[in-house]
């Protein structure tokens, strides 16, 4: 099998210019997919067509675009061998094209019928998930696996999360104030434009360490072996770990999708108070949190704080559901996303411990599969299903509708313990850290 043989980086201590990159390069990218998220979504139902179906469609066949990309990108990226590097090219490439089909997607509005339009919408989100997801799902998960080590893998991994809560406020906290100032069409030039010139000047400035040994086989045949029996074994902690992480998300996409809902609608709180908690839980529980969990992570283990996360965002799910006061909601939401916080960096961190020296780029692809792919639709379905057969009649805008009632978040709950079945077999079976450490 390849190797992977780090002549030019000191993994002991990340490159300072280095790390700032990937900080900046993380930020731009975390700023993009999130207003993938939510403003393209908004951007098709209030200029295209106000069907929530085409929506639906939208965000299922970019998640399928996604994933698939990943794993093939990720896996074309583990066997580049190129004087530019290993990841560079598909990172500094993948980013400017990332920008440039941002700023175009608010041209599938001008084509007409009504079908066309919604077409070119979800072609253009389509070629836009494929660039983004090349370079920042493929390239930049693997270049960070490439270039640390265990000792310090979970203070990187917590830096890199400070940047998608703060991508978390800057876009849902003043993109719709930009949208109403300049419309759609100048807000997504901004963000391409910021996401291409990001790409431009940061990107060059990583350094892939350096391959000596030639990819083996076909790139076909890199694919195919993964999942024969004798190398699903060879990786069953991985595999195990990848269980975990559906089944945790699985949870979090029960109510998360509900959550705002949940808070106007049956807790009764205004818009200012919603901000409110959002911003503390997310002040305090993510960016505050983030880099003392990532040493912890270094220092204490990937597993013993995963553990300790899942419990504490089981507790924090409980009490958030019983909490009707502002200062209850913040200190339970402080708790919740605090501790998926912590699992996001303990997990993110051991991922890529386990992953395959060799295969980095094509195993990010399988944790975009199981971390997104398989919980997005099921555990959103759980959640409508869960709020319109157990939530409150009521009636929005002359439409009979339903609340969604803390039953949401209580049975997320009880389902994230049920992340402990995988870890706690890994922890019977092998000490992964350990292993992870000695590979190393």
């Amino acid at each position: 099998m390849a190797t992977i043989r780090n002549k030019s980086i000191d993994q002991s201590k990340l490159p300072a210019r280095v790390f700032s990159a990937l900080l900046i390069l993380s930020l731009a990218g975390q700023l993009a997919w999130a207003v993938e998220n939510q403003f393209y979504n908004t951007f098709l139902y209030n200029r295209i067509t106000p069907n929530p179906q085409a929506v639906s469609w939208m965000v299922s066949i970019t998640a399928i675009v996604s994933t698939l990309t990943t794993i093939f990108m990720g896996t074309l990226s583990d066997r580049t061998r190129s004087k530019w590097g290993k990841r560079k090219p598909y990172l500094f490439i993948g980013y400017i094209l990332w920008g440039i089909f941002t700023a175009i997607f608010p041209a599938s509005a001008y084509f007409q019928p009504v079908a066309l339009g919604i077409f070119m919408a979800i072609l253009f989100d389509s070629i836009m998930t494929f660039f983004g997801a090349t370079a920042n799902d493929a390239a930049f998960s693997a270049y960070v696996a490439d270039v640390t080590t265990v000792e310090n893998r979970g203070r990187v991994s917590g830096a890199i999360q400070i940047t998608t809560w703060i991508a978390f406020i800057i876009v849902y906290g003043g993109a719709g104030f930009i949208i109403e100032s300049i419309d759609y069409t100048g807000f997504f030039y901004i963000v391409g434009g910021f996401t291409l010139l990001i790409g431009l000047i940061f990107a060059p400035q990583l350094k892939d360490p350096a391959v000596t040994d030639k990819p083996v086989g076909t790139y076909w045949s890199q694919i195919a072996e993964t999942f024969q029996w004798k190398n699903l074994l060879a990786q069953r902690d991985l595999f195990l770990l990848l269980i975990s992480l559906t089944l945790f998300m699985l949870a979090i996409n029960t109510f998360f999708s509900y959550l705002m809902i949940y808070l106007q609608h049956y807790v009764k709180l205004s818009i200012g108070d919603s901000s409110l908690l959002v911003g503390a839980a997310i002040g305090i529980g993510g960016i505050g949190l983030a880099v003392p969990l990532g040493i912890l992570v270094d220092k204490w283990g990937r597993r013993q704080v995963a553990i300790l996360a899942v419990l504490l965002e089981s507790a924090g799910l409980i009490l958030f559901s019983f909490s009707k006061s502002l200062p209850t909601l913040i200190l339970s939401g402080i708790v919740w996303l605090g501790a998926f916080t912590g699992w996001v960096i303990a997990t993110g961190a051991w991922t890529k411990d386990l992953y395959p020296e060799e295969k980095r780029g094509q195993f990010a692809g399988y944790f975009v599969l199981f971390n997104v792919a398989f919980t997005m639709i099921p555990g959103s379905l759980l959640g409508g299903w869960l709020s319109t057969a157990y939530g409150i009649p009521t009636i929005l805008d002359g439409q009979a509708g339903t609340i969604p009632t803390p039953l949401i978040f209580q049975v997320a709950a009880g389902l994230i313990l049920l992340t402990l079945i995988p870890l706690l077999i890994i922890r019977r079976n092998q000490r992964a850290d350990q292993k992870a450490g000695r590979n190393h």
